[in-house]
């Protein structure tokens, strides 16, 4: 056990799935894994072991934002041995040809800050996916006929961001959406040696102001829940 852990040792997997949502855990849990059994209750943040294909596989929470996730992160490569930590969850589109439903595979993120900028003080760090879980991740789609997307993302500190002058900029140069964890969670991968990617579901539009009812979006990340888990297994 761990301070924001409850898992037992050899209760977590090698390879873990890190959605914000704990609910979204238990659904993706319950939904793609076999005998999924939940091993972390604490502070509500959900996380299932169970096997797909015959592989071990942990769903677990992260919370949303970078330092809540970094506590995660930490702990499940740290004190239960983490190998493979693959995002999955949410993000804003913030070019037009990026479209709702699509999937976006982060190469790299940009942020104004994380959790880690004390280390690298006056350094911008650049953190980036594990290229073999990119480019497997990028097959996997392929494979299913998903509109995906690779190139560079914006993991954001706010949720409601006032910064317009921002935005435009990230559009301007090319940035293909918005969200609020993976600039962290590469970042640890790159201080521990192990491998992360972020495979993301385009559930709203900046530009278009367009977004997924809440009803659907569930129903909707299915693909990058099966894309996130062949990858990890190619």
């Amino acid at each position: 056990m761990t301070v924001h852990i409850g898992a037992k040792p050899g209760e977590i997997a090698e390879t873990v799935l890190m959605p914000g949502d704990p609910l979204r855990a238990e659904w993706a849990a319950q939904t793609f894994l076999a005998d999924p059994v939940c091993i972390n209750r604490v502070r509500g943040m959900l996380g299932y072991t169970g096997t797909w294909r015959g592989h071990r596989v942990t769903i677990h929470g992260s919370g949303m934002g970078m330092p809540s996730l970094a506590i995660y992160a930490n702990e499940l490569i740290r004190d239960y041995g983490a190998k493979t930590l693959i995002r999955i969850g949410s993000a804003g589109a913030m070019q037009e040809r990026v479209k709702l439903r699509d999937i976006v595979l982060a190469m790299g993120c940009s942020s104004l800050s994380t959790p880690s900028r004390g280390i690298f003080r006056e350094l911008n760090f650049a953190p980036c996916a594990d290229y073999q879980l990119l480019a497997a991740a990028y097959r996997a789609a392929m494979v299913r006929g998903v509109p995906t997307h690779v190139g560079g993302i914006y993991s954001s500190d706010v949720f409601y961001d006032e910064r317009d002058d921002l935005s435009a900029q990230l559009m301007r140069h090319g940035v293909l959406a918005v969200e609020m964890e993976a600039a962290e969670l590469y970042t640890l991968a790159a201080r521990y040696g192990v491998r992360a990617l972020a495979v993301l579901t385009i559930s709203d539009h900046l530009v278009t102001k367009d977004e997924l009812p809440s009803a659907d979006r569930q129903s909707s990340f299915s693909d990058m829940v099966e894309i996130a888990l062949e990858a990890a297994f190619a």
